[in-house]
């Protein structure tokens, strides 16, 4: 059984903290709008000590952890949100209390370096946790038919969520928050779409939705933090929905990552898998399609690639744990959420 943390009510205090990569002095005022959008929506805000950006994370590993805990286990704090990812919140993994985290569950969100967290809580303790935005991408205007992340913390319990796929991305770069802190409307200039890359046909599939960034998430394959089979075994029996997401690997470095999870069997009970556009760099002989086919595409399931989550906007709010529908067609391609 999936617990879910009770959705966000007026009120309610949204937590700040970085337990990977702080804020650096230059974008102190893209924090502070993004605070704001926040604060907007009818919450406080309390944002932690550990917010530093001069260095490769905000803190030490004992820092960061006791005060990411202190955030989720603050009655009042309802949602934690960090700035944005980093490199190192791995060193966290064996400091957290899992069973505090997962007394009075309280919405963890974000993506990238923040899924090596995310992930693991879904998996060892059944709380679901939400692959969405990150605070610093909170004052965009999230396009049609996505939401954002306090659309889906905010929903009541029970509810069905459905999201589509986006017309448009951005693979050019990111804004400049030094130089427009204020920014709120995403440039989206390459055309979208979700694609089937194992074969033709339509995809109508159900499944626990569970993944993350492949390339912080996939050191976790043989460890007490990744252990999707255990997880499925435990709280699936509807099957998985994997979705995975890289940041900027190039495409062979992306196939050997797909094969690793293969070999520590997240795929084992996987009903289909997604897979988000991605920055990374091609290769002459290896696109990024032609790598999640050589990983994948013998697994007899559904394979849908240009997904949107992740490292390339807009950002599909995705939430860990929650039984999802995927349905794709040359009409349409959505996923419908259940949050039971």
């Amino acid at each position: 059984m999936i617990r879910y943390p009770r959705p966000l009510a007026p009120g309610d205090t949204v937590g700040v903290t970085s337990p990977s990569a702080g804020v650096p002095d230059e974008l102190s005022a893209r924090l502070a709008v993004a605070v704001t959008a926040v604060e907007d929506r009818g919450f406080t805000v309390r944002v932690g000590d550990l917010m530093d950006g001069s260095g490769l994370t905000s803190g030490t590993a004992d820092a960061r952890g006791e005060e990411l805990t202190a955030l989720m286990t603050n009655g009042d704090v309802r949602a934690v949100v960090p700035p944005w990812g980093g490199a190192t919140a791995i060193d966290l993994l064996p400091r957290l209390d899992w069973d505090a985290l997962a007394a009075d569950p309280t919405w963890l969100v974000g993506y990238s370096d923040v899924s090596t967290i995310l992930l693991p809580l879904t998996l060892r303790t059944g709380v679901a946790t939400l692959y969405g935005q990150n605070l610093m991408d909170t004052p965009y205007r999230v396009p049609s038919p996505l939401l954002s992340w306090l659309d889906v913390a905010t929903a009541p319990a029970g509810s069905v969520l459905t999201q589509g796929s986006a017309p448009f991305h951005r693979l050019s770069g990111f804004d400049d928050y030094a130089t427009h802190p204020a920014v709120a409307e995403y440039t989206l200039e390459t055309p979208g779409g979700w694609r089937r890359l194992d074969g033709s046909g339509e995809v109508d599939v159900e499944g626990r939705l569970v993944g993350g960034c492949l390339e912080t998430v996939s050191p976790l394959t043989g460890t007490p933090f990744g252990d999707v089979s255990a997880f499925a075994e435990q709280h699936a029996p509807e099957g998985l929905v994997v979705y995975l997401e890289s940041s900027r690997s190039d495409a062979s470095d992306v196939s050997r990552m797909l094969l690793g999870l293969r070999y520590a069997g997240w795929f084992d009970h996987a009903n289909a898998v997604l897979l988000g556009t991605t920055r990374g760099e091609e290769l002459p002989d290896l696109t990024h399609d032609d790598a999640a086919r050589h990983a994948l595409g013998d697994l007899g399931i559904p394979l849908i690639g240009g997904v949107d989550c992740g490292h390339v906007p807009p950002h599909l709010a995705l939430v860990n744990g929650s039984l999802a529908r995927v349905v794709h067609s040359s009409e349409r391609s959505t996923i419908e959420q259940r949050l039971v």
